[in-house]
């Protein structure tokens, strides 16, 4: 006999939970959004209180500082690892567990009682994060295609892209109330809700039957196969360098903004709520934009408007760094990016749909890799801020220049 006429068959590929049941796109985006925000906010949360952790732990400023290079590292390492592995044995599983790992070095690092251990635990607070950082995008790559998939990349950016930006104000405010130990209660607290969120609303999108076999001899080969494919490594390279583009804003326009441009800590905030703001909406637009604008054409254009506005950073700062235009000029840097960060992403993972687990791991750790690299170079001085940030996107916009124009390597 029919079945009822009231019931409602998911769409091909689209997200579904354990149960079968269909996740509304708002809903598995959102889950998505807040696995990817914990790198962000676990990394700038934590940057204005290291004298804190120094002065209370004994520790020397590179101590502290050696903290913040743990979780990177373990960040990094974790989406190698965790990447590749849910090529082999789903996302699902991984996600939680690494939620679960976060979750537990979150509270070891709120209890440490010695810059050591507080090492260890960030170490193990980044591996366990990077679990929800690197499968949300191959989630959303095992699942949609085309335009779906830019629209929802970029929805996802424009939630969490605001965390890196704000993260620092949140930090400062949580640690003057409550001390440095209270930003790892936080953030535990957002881990326990990724768990619960994860658990209700994220199924297994991984189909058993285009799971890989060959243990970590396969991954290793995996991930040369994908390195040996242009198209891929100029996307990856153009996403990477931008992203590290921003770490370099991040990382010294605490400095230049304040003590060089004399901006109070409020006005401060307010430039920095104004830039997240543009990269947001941006983010935004860009989804509406996929139907009508290739994603690659919308990527290099704004690439492209990138390396213009960063020239003309450069040259402003050389010339003295007045106020108004290194203002206007950041906000447009920042508001272009969000043109970028979106359409990067979905084109490098598109390239790899038959890996996406390790092609999001090779994205991930190259993306925060070149992020820890870059952040120390910026340093307090706007010309060097400035030039860091141009040297960085003329990296992206020659690795779409040089590597990207050419046949795909294999037919997906």
């Amino acid at each position: 006999m029919p079945g009822p006429t009231n019931v409602t068959t998911p769409a091909p590929n689209a997200p579904v939970t354990r149960s079968g049941r269909r996740v509304p796109d708002g809903v598995w985006i959102c889950v998505l959004a807040l696995l990817t925000a914990v790198a962000p906010l676990a990394t700038d949360m934590y940057l204005p209180v290291l004298p804190q952790v120094a002065a209370e732990l004994g520790a020397p400023a590179s101590g502290a500082q050696l903290t913040l290079t743990a979780f990177l590292v373990g960040l990094a390492t974790g989406q190698l690892v965790i990447g590749p592995l849910s090529d082999a044995f789903g996302r699902r599983r991984l996600v939680l567990a690494g939620t679960v790992l976060l979750l537990l070095a979150s509270v070891a690092s709120a209890l440490a009682p010695s810059i050591a251990v507080l090492v260890v635990a960030r170490f193990l607070q980044g591996f366990g994060g990077a679990a929800g950082v690197v499968l949300s995008r191959a989630m959303i790559s095992d699942r949609t295609t085309g335009v779906r998939t830019v629209r929802l990349f970029s929805v996802m950016m424009a939630i969490n892209g605001i965390a890196p930006v704000l993260a620092p104000m949140i930090g400062s405010a949580i640690g003057g109330l409550v001390g440095w130990r209270g930003i790892f209660v936080v953030l535990a607290a957002l881990a326990l809700l990724m768990l619960v969120a994860s658990s209700v609303a994220v199924g297994e999108t991984l189909d058993t039957d285009a799971r890989t076999t060959g243990g970590l001899r396969r991954t290793f080969t995996d991930m040369g196969t994908l390195l040996r494919r242009p198209r891929f490594v100029g996307y990856l390279l153009a996403f990477a360098a931008a992203f590290a583009m921003m770490f370099a804003y991040i990382s010294g326009s605490p400095f230049v903004l304040q003590q060089t441009l004399g901006l109070s800590p409020t006005q401060y905030a307010l430039a920095f709520g104004a830039n997240a703001a543009g990269l947001t909406l941006a983010n935004i637009v860009s989804g509406r934009l996929a139907s009508r604008i290739a994603p690659r054409r919308m990527l290099v254009t704004a690439v492209g408007l990138l390396v213009v506005l960063c020239a003309a950073l450069t040259a402003v700062t050389l010339l003295g760094a007045a106020r108004w235009p290194v203002l206007v000029l950041l906000f447009a840097i920042l508001t272009t990016l969000g043109f970028v960060m979106g359409n990067g992403a979905a084109l490098a993972t598109g390239e790899v749909r038959d890996r996406a687990g390790t092609g999001s791991a090779l994205l991930g750790a190259t993306q925060f890799g070149l992020g820890a690299v870059v952040s120390p170079l910026a340093g307090a001085d706007p010309v060097a801020m400035a030039v860091v940030m141009l040297v960085a996107v003329s990296v992206s916009a020659l690795a779409l220049a040089a590597l990207t124009r050419g046949p795909r390597a294999t037919p997906h």
